[in-house]
């Protein structure tokens, strides 16, 4: 049967053989042109940026001077050279590189915002090894000048508590020109960067300093809040800034018992949701927790590290997102944020990226498929129309 089959591929004319090579090669050139390109702008295209409320009473020239749309992604964890393998960083890296652009060029943020653990062995990383790390990331996210990039610092980056060194947060420092404490004021609002893991309390060099600016810049902002004619000689001398409530910017979550009570597609899996939270590894203390909501009274706050998603009511009116992981090697539906915010308001849109598994769905049925053809091709496999047209042909015989 086979020697036969053989002998009739041998038997077809060139031009036919060549043909249904052409058009293999043009079916699996779609399947990769598709799952490697435009499925990114497929899902990513149905995104829309929220609406702020009570912006129908605003004119237009207001909104676009006083609305800032921001993207807020996390984790995205680019592997090094100790636990990285050359093919699990091909494949996560570009998703996030298609991801990322694909989003910059459909939906045109003015800022984005990453929120820690952009590199996955920056607590290890050797000088040589950083910068390998550093150009990967700078291809796989580079921007426009029309659009600002601001990354926080997460425990992969420059270790926990007790691997953390001046050196490492330095490297980091000078990179992305962050330090904890830092204020960003675009079109009137005010962001506060935070460096949850020198938020230890435990009076480390780093933490002393970290702490000294946090508290500085807290007296700065609620000095800017007063109402003019208060009279505070605290304030007298202080340099005013947007009265604008600020959103703070972290790694670590504030303190929460655990992931219970997060609900939605992207939360933690059901086994883990009842795991006890341990405090200055999962989440920030009660202790620091209390002290950032005291001085700062935020209006929101949003952090990464726990790679899935969950949305907590703090003090009963100060509310904090958790970003999910932005790589297919933590999650199979990784996502960003979608903010429109204004120095009075927000709202908030979660954007899902393409799932892994439905990439290998369509990678599976069309492998299928093409061993399918190929078989019916050299007559290995009779195509179901040729056999249903010899049942025909077979019934009217008799």
């Amino acid at each position: 049967m086979l020697g036969s089959s053989l002998t009739t591929v041998k038997n077809l004319p060139l031009k036919k053989r060549l043909c249904f090579l052409l058009k293999l090669v043009c079916f699996v050139s779609s399947v990769l042109i598709f799952c490697e390109f435009l499925i990114y702008y497929v899902v990513i295209f149905q995104c829309r940026w929220p609406d702020v409320k009570g912006g129908a009473h605003i004119s237009e020239k207001e909104t676009s001077a006083s609305l800032l749309k921001a993207i807020i992604l996390a984790d995205t964890h680019l592997l090094g050279e100790i636990k990285g393998h050359w093919l699990d960083k091909l494949r996560r890296e570009w998703q996030m590189e298609r991801s990322f652009q694909t989003a910059l060029w459909l939906l045109q943020p003015d800022i984005v915002f990453i929120l820690g653990d952009v590199f996955d062995e920056g607590k290890w990383s050797s000088p040589q090894a950083w910068a390998d790390d550093v150009r990967r990331f700078g291809k796989m996210f580079r921007h426009s000048d029309f659009t600002e990039l601001v990354v926080i610092a997460g425990n992969h980056d420059i270790g926990f508590h007790y691997e953390m060194t001046t050196y490492k947060v330095n490297r980091f420092e000078k990179l992305f020109n962050f330090t904890s404490g830092k204020l960003i004021t675009r079109k009137g609002i005010n962001f506060v960067l935070v460096n949850s893991v020198a938020m230890e309390g435990d009076g480390c060099a780093v933490c002393r300093t970290s702490e000294a600016k946090l508290v500085a810049l807290s007296h700065k902002l609620n000095c800017s809040q007063q109402k003019p004619n208060h009279s505070n000689k605290r304030c007298s001398d202080v340099e005013k800034l947007p009265a604008s409530e600020p959103i703070l910017l972290q790694h670590y979550p504030l303190y929460r018992k655990s992931d219970a009570e997060c609900t939605g597609e992207d939360s933690a899996p059901p086994e883990e949701k009842n795991i006890p939270f341990k405090e200055k590894y999962d989440v920030l203390s009660q202790e620091a927790s209390q002290k950032l909501l005291w001085w700062f009274q935020p209006r929101l706050i949003l952090s990464g590290h726990t790679h899935s998603a969950c949305e907590v009511l703090h003090a009963g009116k100060i509310p904090e997102i958790s970003v999910p992981s932005f790589s297919w090697r933590n999650r199979n539906n990784p996502s960003f944020i979608m903010g429109s915010i204004t120095p009075t308001d927000f709202s908030l849109q979660k954007c899902f990226l393409p799932f892994e598994s439905r990439v290998f769905t369509i990678y599976c049925a069309a492998g299928a498929l093409l061993v399918i053809l190929v078989l019916a091709h050299v007559q290995l496999l009779t195509p179901p129309f040729y056999f249903a047209q010899r049942l025909i042909s077979k019934h009217k015989a008799v």
